[in-house]
């Protein structure tokens, strides 16, 4: 019988969420911001602090998939229409500039106010 691999668990404690709603469900964990990678969107990360004291983060690809309108081809980052929402890993504002990094700002919404 193969056991699938956990979605995430915790370095310290050791709690495994198995699947990704598992782990966004969970009361005990809070988003709390995302980091970029500027040359690749996917491998930035959304950061969740758990109630036993942990910083967790998850790479952005794993929540790609939450997210279904457009994805702008160029960057707007340092330009007139960004205001720079992605230097700051703990805003949570979405994104008003056609920047091909404005979807992680909409996923972003959807992790936060997922039901707990």
């Amino acid at each position: 019988m193969n056991i699938p691999d956990p979605f995430k668990t915790c370095s310290v404690c050791g709690f495994e969420w198995l699947t990704r709603e598992s782990f966004l469900q969970d009361p005990a964990l809070t988003v709390i911001g995302y980091q970029v990678n500027f040359e690749a969107l996917k491998l930035g990360f959304f950061m969740f602090n758990h109630t036993c004291k942990n910083t967790l983060s998850v790479r952005a690809e794993a929540f790609w998939d939450l997210y279904a309108g457009p994805i702008y081809k160029d960057r707007a980052t340092g330009g007139e229409q960004c205001p720079g929402y992605c230097l700051f890993e703990d805003e949570f504002s979405p994104c008003p500039a056609q920047c091909e990094c404005a979807f992680v700002r909409e996923i972003l919404q959807v992790i936060k106010n997922w039901a707990k």
